[in-house]
């Protein structure tokens, strides 16, 4: 659930679109949500943020046992394409995509150079969440991606699960970046700032 007024906004949002499918009448148009984390290198996300920090040689770190999901620009427009391909009206989708500490983000980009724990903020979270394991009932695994769907939908259920080959998930999954199964070395997120931040970042 969201901890704080910018949380809550964006899951208005989610639910405005996905009601907006029960009220569209006769007209042709399909209301979906996709749910991505912050794209790397995009205006105050943490990895300019790191790479800033480091040539003032301190590195401030909230709390060591921080995690997020690692989602790329090209990344995220592809799953914006899957969506408006493959959408039926009133899916969240939700990619799955790989992990990584923040402590291990820091090594991959200020080697070398000192942290500072400087505690969370309001309203932080220590892992980034995708689905709760409230969400979990309705949520299914379509392969590349997972879904969440609505409790009442236009469509039938078991024809869209049969078009995507979608399985339920089990009862009380959750998918955070804490619990994630897939993670990006320090090695990996390097290459990764080269291939989509920095062309010439170096550690």
């Amino acid at each position: 659930a969201p901890i704080n007024l910018y949380g809550a906004t964006k899951l208005t949002s989610d639910k405005l679109f996905v009601a907006a499918n029960n009220i569209k009448g006769k007209k042709d148009i399909k209301f979906s949500v996709v749910r991505y984390g912050n794209v790397m290198g995009s205006n105050g996300s943490v990895i300019p943020f790191f790479i800033k920090k480091k040539k003032e040689g301190l590195i401030p770190i909230t709390d060591p046992d921080m995690t997020r999901f690692n989602i790329s620009l090209d990344g995220g427009v592809d799953m914006v394409f899957y969506a408006l391909e493959h959408a039926w009206g009133g899916e969240i989708f939700v990619p799955k995509i790989p992990s990584y500490k923040i402590l291990e983000l820091a090594e991959a980009i200020a080697p070398g150079i000192p942290t500072k724990i400087v505690g969370i903020r309001p309203g932080e979270k220590i892992h980034e969440e995708m689905i709760s394991s409230g969400d979990s009932y309705n949520s299914f695994d379509l392969g590349k991606y997972y879904v969440i769907l609505p409790t009442k939908t236009t469509w039938n259920l078991e024809e869209y699960l049969k078009a995507f080959k979608g399985e339920k998930v089990t009862p009380g999954f959750s998918y955070n970046s804490g619990n994630n199964n897939e993670w990006v070395s320090i090695d990996e997120i390097r290459n990764l700032i080269v291939e989509h931040v920095d062309p010439d970042f170096t550690a």
